[in-house]
């Protein structure tokens, strides 16, 4: 049960294409970039998953797993911070 309230808080999952996830969540391009998903800027990324783009750029699952994981932190912060402002 525990496992399935964490993964409905994700904002981000590795199904989602990338390009939308950067329109929506600019802050997150450094943690992409950081792990090697370097498709953040290319056309592909329109119609390219998380999971795709990572399987492309030869990301194994784990490494797939914790770039959410951080990608999900990042926007959980900003989401935050606005909203203290």
């Amino acid at each position: 049960m525990n496992k399935m309230k964490q993964e409905s808080k994700q904002l981000v999952t590795k199904d989602m294409k990338i390009n939308d996830i950067i329109d929506k969540y600019p802050e997150i391009v450094p943690i992409f970039l950081g792990y090697g998903l370097h498709c953040v800027g290319c056309h592909f990324s329109h119609h390219d998953t998380i999971a795709i783009g990572a399987k492309v750029h030869g990301l194994k699952d784990k490494d797939v797993e914790m770039m959410i994981k951080d990608v999900n932190s990042i926007i959980s912060e900003s989401l935050k911070n606005q909203k203290l402002k």
